[in-house]
């Protein structure tokens, strides 16, 4: 079984077993709490799914994109839970999960704040079921959406909330079985941070 675990948007937790089985799930549309609320899912979801920490054999991460500070929760609860029952990290890209059983031309958008969008495009699915995404992810204006994606009339906007954590775990498990490429170690901020390092000590004065 997958701890699977995202915070790209709100907050959502899920232990999915390898047939795609939903033993527990808890998620919040919250975009402000995530760090109050990511370890009482997790305690909460292996509560409800009556199963023990070592009958997991990995922790899904949704790398997303999605905005800095809560992304970043996220990532980091799933590491140290990882770390602490000495499984390993699967990291996905969050849009794709999204996008996992569309079959038909699709542009996943997801809220980046500032009047922003998260963007990516896929065709449909692969002979494995997997999304196969063409463009992106990338940041738009959300006003200028269409303007900004590639060939935009080909696709089909999709409703993309709420990100469910229960899809993430069947990615990564296709993922594993057909031996793909999972998402890399960093995040997708695809925003560089608002704090900017000093060019140097502030000489002080007497």
């Amino acid at each position: 079984m997958l701890l699977a675990i995202d915070t790209s948007a709100g907050t959502s937790v899920a232990i999915v077993d390898a047939q795609g089985v939903v033993h527990a799930e808890r998620s919040s549309s919250d975009t402000r709490k995530h760090a109050e609320v990511v370890g009482d899912f997790i305690h909460g979801c292996i509560a409800d799914a009556g199963c023990a920490v070592t009958d997991l054999t990995g922790v899904v991460a949704g790398m997303g994109p999605g905005p800095f500070t809560g992304l970043r929760v996220g990532i980091v609860a799933a590491r140290a839970f990882a770390f602490g029952a000495g499984v390993p990290v699967l990291p996905v890209v969050t849009h794709d999960a999204i996008a996992l059983g569309e079959t038909e031309p699709i542009v996943v958008a997801t809220d980046a704040r500032r009047k922003e969008l998260y963007w990516s495009t896929y065709e449909g699915s692969d002979a494995a079921g997997l999304p196969v995404r063409v463009a992106g992810p990338a940041l738009a204006p959300a006003a200028a959406l269409a303007a900004s994606v590639p060939n935009f009339d080909h696709f089909q906007l999709r409703d993309s909330e709420p990100v469910l954590a229960s899809n993430l775990a069947r990615l990564a498990f296709l993922l594993r079985e057909h031996n793909r490429p999972f998402a890399g170690e960093e995040a997708l901020y695809l925003r560089s941070p608002d704090i900017t390092l000093s060019a140097g000590p502030k000489r002080v004065t007497a």
